[in-house]
């Protein structure tokens, strides 16, 4: 049976429709959906601090869509697929979806797709890969990211030492992750593959690792993390 978080009121305010309708005035009904922590935590029943929405259509077609319904779009990551959408004040992280062409451990290559199924593998755990439309259906690409979600499991999409060599920071975020919504034992495969790659971590660019340690660190219990 699908699976639904209903039409919450995060999804339903002035703003937040006014987005969607644009977009899909563009690229048809179910071209956009939210995805990422505002699904994640409304799932788990925690606060939603910003409302993210994947896309099939690209930066310009999305762009084109906001300013004909007068809404602003800011170009803020153009490049990876992504621009802000301002409603009323409101910003909303819009990008498209994509797949990774080539990656080096801090910057990463993409190619636009038409693919849910294919942008959920390129994210990081599976509990950040779920998708819900406006009617609050959810999409669940990795079969598990729901399950994952409510049993506290941080598990990486796919092979962990792939995830991690696309973004060295993702071992950070691990942790970060496992602070903030893990339970019980770490995932096994995700800390080995956290340990072989340690090193890695020499060299990042300092704020980003700043900004990952720091909300670690304003996690509840950031104990957990210890492992």
């Amino acid at each position: 049976m699908t699976e639904t978080i209903g039409r919450r009121p995060w999804m339903t305010t002035p703003q937040a429709t006014a987005v969607l309708d644009a977009l899909e005035a563009k690229g048809g009904a179910g071209c956009a959906r939210f995805v990422g922590g505002c699904v994640r935590n409304t799932i788990l029943n925690r606060p939603i601090d910003d409302i993210d929405i994947a896309t099939t259509l690209t930066p310009d077609e999305a762009t084109e869509a906001l300013e004909a319904a007068g809404l602003k779009a800011v170009p803020t990551g153009v490049e990876h697929g992504t621009i802000t959408a301002v409603a009323d004040g409101a910003p909303f992280e819009v990008t498209t979806l994509r797949r990774d062409v080539s990656t080096d451990g801090r910057r990463a290559v993409v190619a636009f797709s038409q693919d849910w199924a294919e942008d959920a593998q390129r994210r990081d755990f599976t509990l950040n890969a779920i998708y819900a439309d406006r009617e609050g259906t959810l999409f669940d690409p990795t079969g598990r990211g729901v399950t994952d979600a409510r049993a506290g499991r941080i598990v990486f999409v796919g092979d962990p030492m792939t995830r991690i060599r696309e973004d060295y920071l993702r071992i950070l975020r691990f942790f970060r992750f496992l602070a903030w919504y893990g339970k019980g034992e770490p995932d096994a495969k995700a800390l080995a593959a956290c340990k072989a790659l340690r090193d890695t971590l020499s060299g990042r660019p300092a704020e980003r690792t700043i900004k990952e340690l720091l909300k670690l660190l304003s996690a509840d219990e950031p104990r957990p993390a210890r492992s």
